[in-house]
């Protein structure tokens, strides 16, 4: 996948649904549905799962991770995410 890919998603105030799966094998990212399927390698302790999420899915989009925000899921599986 290329930097940016879904560029066109990334609208101010959009929210973002997001299904991760931390530990994975392989770093992975797909979207189906109207939701993001991302897999990060990093381990789901002291928020690094949330970190590499957000970082993976602001590449995606071709936008900054600190204009993500992670509004629901903090702890889950399935997070929303809003552009700011």
């Amino acid at each position: 996948m290329s930097k940016g890919t879904f560029a066109d998603l990334a609208q101010p105030g959009a929210e973002f649904r997001v299904r991760a799966t931390p530990r994975a094998r392989r770093a992975a990212l797909s979207h189906e549905d109207g939701q993001f399927r991302i897999a990060v390698t990093a381990p789901a302790d002291e928020g690094r799962a949330n970190a590499a999420v957000t970082e993976a899915l602001a590449e995606a989009l071709g936008v900054a991770k600190t204009r993500l925000t992670l509004i629901r899921g903090a702890t889950a599986r399935d997070k929303t995410f809003r552009l700011d």
